[in-house]
């Protein structure tokens, strides 16, 4: 344990698995009191119970992030247990269409469920925390948008980018809003990553052409996304507000 975000309780939204697991991680390591969320309960147990081995502490929670009353009674659950949330990572999303169609097959469904899942989680999710965040003239907030809202590339899902693009621009329209207020907004977006999902999905010789595409010659692990979201949520960036970081090996330069 370090002492860099001692006693700050910090929400991490989609952290039963992958990068949100392993930004849950590394702030319970630097002594944050750390809310883990998903809609896994099982993948959420494993989490918490991984957490709690290693002397951290955690809480639980389940939400659907496109229902607002959801996500109010999330932080109700969480003011009770802890009070009010300092750092939030609003890292929650989803990839939901077929890659490589023309934008006149992408069907409608699938564009408003991949804005949904990820513009309109992010949106909520800020709105909900906040004006807490304002009362009490600090916070925190880090959002996850991707290498793909930064370049256009066909093998990325238009509607994806297009919301994590939107998640980039809303960041530094609230980063403006809320400095006045003590809130810092930053925004990390990261790049290929081998998730436990990737890293099963994603063939050998698909991973070597993707490693070549990177000036940092290898791909990305959740914990890369980890420490540059653990820079953004502690006091070592507390002059930084209204960023967005590339954690993409310097693939977005290509």
């Amino acid at each position: 344990m370090t002492p860099a975000l001692h006693g700050q309780v910090a929400l991490v939204t989609g952290s039963s698995r992958g990068i949100g697991a392993a930004i849950a991680r590394a702030f319970a390591e630097h002594g944050a009191k750390v809310v883990v969320h998903g809609r896994d309960h099982t993948a959420l147990d494993a989490v918490k119970a991984e957490i709690g081995a290693r002397g951290g502490q955690t809480l639980g929670v389940a939400a659907d992030l496109t229902r607002f009353e959801e996500i109010e009674a999330l932080r109700g659950a969480i003011e009770a247990a802890w009070g009010g949330v300092d750092i939030l990572v609003a890292n929650a999303g989803a990839n939901l269409t077929q890659p490589g169609l023309a934008l006149e097959d992408i069907p409608e469904e699938g564009w408003r469920a991949s804005i949904d899942a990820n513009l309109t989680a992010t949106f909520l999710t800020l709105k909900c925390f906040l004006p807490g965040m304002k009362a009490r003239g600090s916070g925190t907030i880090v959002t996850v948008s991707s290498a793909a809202a930064r370049r256009p590339d066909a093998r990325t899902p238009m509607p994806y980018a297009a919301a994590k693009a939107g998640i980039q621009l809303l960041t530094q329209a609230m980063a403006d809003q809320v400095g006045p207020f003590g809130v810092r907004v930053n925004c990390i977006a990261p790049e290929t990553i081998l998730t436990e999902r990737n890293d099963a999905q994603i063939p050998e010789e698909v991973k070597q052409a993707l490693i070549g595409t990177h000036l940092v010659r290898r791909l990305g692990t959740p914990e890369d996304v980890a420490q540059a979201a653990l820079f953004l949520a502690s006091e070592q960036s507390g002059w930084i507000s209204g960023v967005v970081l590339d954690v993409a090996g310097g693939a977005v330069l290509r």
